[in-house]
């Protein structure tokens, strides 16, 4: 991850080797922050391009991190899930 701009309301991220998949995932739990006024990401080229994601709001920062938590979270009890019913 590099930060490409920082301001008080508005933090740009490069997510270097990331996918729709996870920006997707990301984006969809920051906008859930009642804090957050918009979060967007773009990718400028289908096959070499890498994410730029922009949140706007009273905190990006900190909405970047609590999202990221709770993104974790989440897919570290989808994999509890999945090896307790393969032990089946």
């Amino acid at each position: 991850m590099k930060i490409i701009e920082e301001e008080e309301n508005k933090l740009i991220i490069e997510l270097t080797g990331e996918t729709h998949t996870l920006c997707n995932v990301l984006r969809k739990e920051i906008m859930k922050d009642e804090a957050v006024k918009a979060a967007a990401y773009d990718i400028t080229h289908p096959v070499v391009g890498q994410p730029e994601f922009e949140i706007q709001g009273e905190d990006p920062r900190q909405s970047l991190v609590d999202a990221s938590e709770k993104v974790k979270n989440e897919a570290l009890q989808f994999k509890d899930l999945i090896i307790e019913n393969l032990e089946d």
